[in-house]
C-alpha cells in the first residue's frame, strides 16, 4: 500500500510540474496522425505557440502542458507524452545540433481555410474536406461567387475541390453524357455563369482561375488534388483561347490551340500537349494515369529529403513516418516528370515511373502546392464510391502531406537577413 501510494505520489507530482505536452509522430509513438494535427491547430486557435519539430520522431508537435490540451488530446485518442523544462530544452538542444538535419519552427496562428467547391458536395467527396473534417479543423466553402467578389483576401490558405478550370466538365462527357447528375452538373454551370456575367462556363472558369492566381501572387497559399491541378494551369496557358469543342460551350475551337499555349503563365507545367479529343477522359500529357505501367502492389513514391535548417518549408511539407507513401490514383494520378518546371520542388516521385506526385513552388510572395490523385485511401476512386472511413486509417502517410500543407500558413516567418 506504501509503495502504492508513493508510485501515486510521483505520477501526481510530475504532472505537476510537467511544462510540455510532446505529441509525438513517428509510427510507433503516435496512434491517432492525423487528428494530431488536429489537436495542434485547436491548440493555435487557443492563442497559444506550438513548437513543430522537423525531423524529429516524424515531425512532432511541442505543445505547453495545459490540462485543457491534455484533456483533448485524450478526448480525441491522440498519444501524447508530458515532458519537463530540462527534457524539452535536451530535446530541443539536440535538434539545435549542426550535425542533425533537424529545427524547431514557431507555429504561431491558426490559419483561416477555405475550400472551392460547388454547392451540394459532401464532406467525403473530396480528401481534404474529409480530412479536415476527421481531424476537426473548421474551414468555411467558398465557389465562385466569393472568390470573384474577392472573397480570396479574407483567407490564408485554399484548397480546391476536384474542378475542371477549362470548362469541359471534367470531361465526363463519353461515360456520363446522358446521366441525370452530369446533365444538372452542366445545366448549373451554365447558369451560374450567365448569372455572373459570362457567356461561356469557360469564361467564368478562366476568370475564377485568374482571381486565384491573383490571391497566390499576393501571398496567399494554395493547395489543390487530382484534376484541379493540371486543368487550372490548362486554363491560364490557354486563356486566350478556345479549346472547347461545341458539346462544351456550343461552338467550334480555336484553330491550331496547341500551338498558342502560352506556357510561361502556368504555375508548375511547360510543354504539355492537351487532349484534343472530347470522348477521351485526359485534359493533357501532364497527367500519367493512361500511361502507367505499374501494379498496385508495387505503386508507391518516395518523400524527398531536404534541409530542415536551411530548406524548412519542403521540410514541413515532407514530414512523416516513412519516406514511401503508397500511390492511389485519380483523374489526374500523377505529373510527367519533364513536363515539371525547372523552378517547381519535386517533393515525392516514383522515379522508375518517371512521376512526380507531389510538388511545390513559390509564385509572386504566395506558394501552391499540387498533389496528383483523389483520395490516399482508395486506390482507384470511382464515381459513386462510398466514403473511405478514415477512422480505419488514422495513421494515413498520405493523408499527414495534406495536413502538412494546412499547417504551414500558421508557421512563424523568418526575417529576411539585412
Amino acid at each position: 500500500m506504501k509503495h502504492l501510494l508513493l508510485s501515486l505520489f510521483l505520477v501526481i507530482s510530475f504532472q505537476i510540474h510537467a511544462s510540455y505536452i510532446l505529441i509525438p509522430m513517428d509510427a510507433e509513438g503516435q496512434k491517432n496522425h492525423l487528428k494530431a494535427y488536429g489537436i495542434t491547430y485547436w491548440t493555435l486557435n487557443k492563442q497559444q505557440n506550438v513548437k513543430w519539430l522537423l525531423n524529429y520522431r516524424g515531425g512532432s508537435f511541442l505543445l505547453p502542458h495545459i490540462d485543457a490540451i491534455e484533456k483533448e488530446c485524450r478526448i480525441r485518442g491522440v498519444s501524447y507524452e508530458l515532458i519537463s523544462d530540462s527534457e524539452a530544452e535536451a530535446i530541443l538542444l539536440e535538434i539545435s545540433s549542426p550535425s542533425k538535419n533537424m529545427d524547431a519552427v514557431i507555429l504561431e496562428k491558426a490559419p483561416k481555410i477555405a475550400v472551392y467547391s460547388p454547392s451540394g458536395k459532401q464532406p467525403w467527396d473530396d480528401a481534404v474536406t474529409m480530412v479536415l473534417t476527421y481531424a476537426e479543423i473548421p474551414y468555411e466553402t467558398i465557389y465562385d461567387t466569393e472568390v470573384l467578389s474577392d472573397a480570396l483576401l479574407l483567407y490564408d490558405w485554399l484548397h480546391l475541390h476536384h474542378e475542371d478550370f477549362t470548362g469541359q466538365y471534367g470531361k465526363f462527357y463519353s461515360a456520363y453524357r446522358n446521366a441525370a447528375w452530369y446533365i444538372e452538373q452542366q445545366q448549373n454551370a451554365e447558369a451560374l455563369a450567365a448569372t455572373l456575367g459570362y457567356e461561356k462556363v469557360s469564361e467564368q472558369k478562366l476568370a475564377v482561375a485568374q482571381k486565384i492566381r491573383e490571391y497566390v501572387l499576393g501571398g496567399g497559399f494554395m493547395f489543390a488534388m487530382c484534376s484541379a491541378t493540371d486543368s487550372f494551369d490548362i486554363a491560364l496557358a490557354a486563356q486566350a483561347l478556345d479549346i472547347c469543342e461545341p458539346m462544351f460551350d456550343g461552338d467550334g475551337s480555336s484553330p491550331n490551340y496547341q500551338a498558342q499555349l502560352d506556357y510561361s503563365k502556368t504555375f508548375a507545367f511547360k510543354d504539355f500537349i492537351l487532349e484534343r479529343n472530347p470522348n477521351v477522359y485526359e485534359f493533357s500529357s501532364i497527367d500519367m494515369t493512361q500511361k502507367r505501367k505499374i501494379s498496385k502492389e508495387l505503386d508507391y513514391f518516395t518523400l524527398m529529403e531536404y534541409s530542415a535548417k536551411w530548406d524548412p518549408i519542403p521540410t514541413m511539407l515532407n514530414q512523416n513516418h516513412t519516406v514511401l507513401v503508397k500511390g492511389f490514383m485519380g483523374q489526374t494520378t500523377a505529373y510527367s516528370r519533364d513536363q515539371v518546371k525547372s523552378n517547381v520542388l519535386v517533393m515525392g516521385e516514383n522515379k522508375s515511373n518517371g512521376e512526380a506526385r507531389y510538388i511545390h513552388g513559390i509564385k509572386g510572395q504566395g506558394f501552391f502546392t499540387f498533389y496528383g490523385g483523389h483520395d490516399p485511401e482508395d486506390y482507384t476512386h470511382r464515381v459513386g464510391d462510398p466514403k473511405t472511413e478514415l477512422d480505419l486509417h488514422p495513421t494515413s502517410p498520405g493523408y499527414r502531406l495534406i495536413l502538412n500543407n494546412v499547417l504551414f500558413p500558421a508557421a512563424r516567418k523568418k526575417k529576411k537577413k539585412t
